[in-house]
């Protein structure tokens, strides 16, 4: 394919996903873009489109594939940055897979895909030979393989969730770093005290909003609550008395144009450091939906709120109380806590092969943890078999096939997204993405 027939297909793609949203908001995508036009990592990560796009075009590849391991929960988007840590439903801070706007149900080696090319791109940038970002990619396929298929076995040789207790080298340091966080922080951060009264802070990209959408933004609360399962309401560790609610908008490259508002809600006590910050976000589409053909899986879901937290739910062990949906104006959202005890992994601080090793051996393994939550032994019965022997057994019949095949995808779609890269900036300073068009100065 030349670069003009790439072009062509890059803003093909691009105003298919995002078209309707950019109308609605092109400075917000327009600062999407610049993000994503900063370095090929960050082209990477906002453009799942284009890679299943590619994943059922010029990449496609169905060796491991069969009616199973077609249909496994998957995260959608699981890239190197996709990963930090979080407290679980049972109090315990956790190292694991994070982000699950994209998550679906599909086939399991466009996860690994989507991670392995996410590893030769940050081994690129950081001036990794090709040999060594071959090992790494083999570090993470084997570390995936092994853990799945102890937990296929019974799982006493699993190594399990990433937690304090096992956590070595950089995903320790993340842990406690993050175990340092204090709910008083993030209180400091988003608020202030107004007549002895904690309220949001007004600051860049955080609004008041006017009483009838505060009206309708409390309407879908409470209709939020009513719709949590008995077990996760009853963990819920706060009261729900809504103190003040803002909207905030530019959060994250993948939330471009989307609107969230963030409510505050008075702790279990009349302490002002233990109220709790909500969020609710509009969710999307996710990429991965138009690539996969199943009326099934499309019509399990209410709406994309119920999808989003569902997925989250089946694919994360002890989600987050909080965790939830809702509908507003008609549209799904997704409800959950603004965690103070989320950190994400700063790859600027992993540089060195054997330190990179470690930590992607430990995320191969998270990821297999995930994939194998969410099957017939969890509350969903979407995917009604087990997914880690349905892997397992696919992948056994040519493990060294398998290893061999993340890699040479890994370096082969690193330099395709790196030159994707150049091609979508060349298309956006030049005003060939409809709509975008930046006025004169």
């Amino acid at each position: 394919m030349n670069v003009e027939t790439r072009a062509a297909h890059i803003v093909d793609v691009v105003t298919t996903e995002f078209g309707e949203l950019m109308a609605l908001d092109p400075a917000a995508f327009r600062r999407k873009f610049r993000k994503m036009a900063a370095t090929p990592f960050a082209f990477y990560r906002g453009s799942a489109s284009l890679f299943y796009a590619d994943m059922c075009g010029d990449f496609a590849d169905d060796r491991f594939l069969d009616e199973r391991t077609s249909r496994v929960w998957i995260h959608g988007d699981l890239h190197a940055e996709n990963f930090g840590t979080y407290m679980n439903g049972s109090g315990e801070l956790v190292f694991n897979v994070n982000d699950f706007d994209e998550a679906y149900v599909g086939p399991f080696v466009w996860d690994v895909r989507r991670f392995a090319a996410s590893v030769a791109l940050i081994g690129y940038v950081k001036a990794l030979s090709d040999r060594v970002i071959s090992e790494l990619v083999t570090r993470f396929a084997t570390a995936y393989l092994t853990e799945l298929r102890a937990i296929a076995a019974g799982g006493d040789d699993a190594i399990g969730s990433i937690t304090l207790a096992n956590a070595d080298g950089v995903l320790r340091r993340v842990l406690q770093q993050a175990r340092l966080n204090t709910r008083v922080d993030l209180l400091g951060q988003q608020t202030t005290i107004d007549n002895y009264e904690r309220r949001f802070a007004l600051a860049d990209g955080v609004y008041e909003i006017t009483a009838a959408t505060r009206e309708r933004v409390l309407a879908a609360f409470q209709q939020y609550l009513t719709a949590l399962p008995p077990a996760t309401a009853a963990l819920r560790p706060v009261a729900a008395k809504i103190k003040d609610v803002v909207l905030r908008k530019g959060v994250g490259i993948g939330s471009a144009g989307l609107p969230s508002y963030n409510l505050l809600l008075e702790g279990h006590t009349q302490a002002l450091e233990n109220d709790v910050v909500i969020y609710m976000k509009q969710a999307q589409v996710p990429a991965v939906a138009r690539y996969v053909d199943d009326d099934t899986v499309r019509g399990y879901f209410r709406h994309q709120g119920h999808r989003t937290a569902e997925s989250q739910r089946a694919l994360q062990a002890h989600a987050d109380p909080w965790l939830g949906f809702t509908e507003l104006d008609g549209v799904g959202q997704l409800v959950a806590e603004v965690s103070p005890y989320a950190a994400d992994l700063d790859w600027s601080d992993v540089n060195e092969p054997d330190e990179l090793a470690g930590v992607i051996g430990d995320l191969g393994r998270a990821v297999a943890r995930m994939h194998s939550v969410a099957d017939d032994e969890s509350s969903h019965d979407l995917v009604d078999f087990s997914t880690e022997e349905a892997i397992v057994a696919a992948v056994e019949k040519d493990e060294p096939g398998f290893v061999q095949h993340l890699v040479e995808f890994a370096h082969a779609y690193g330099a395709r997204a790196r030159q994707d890269h150049q091609i979508f900036v060349d298309l956006f300073r030049n005003d060939r993405l409809p709509g975008l068009q930046e006025r004169p100065i």
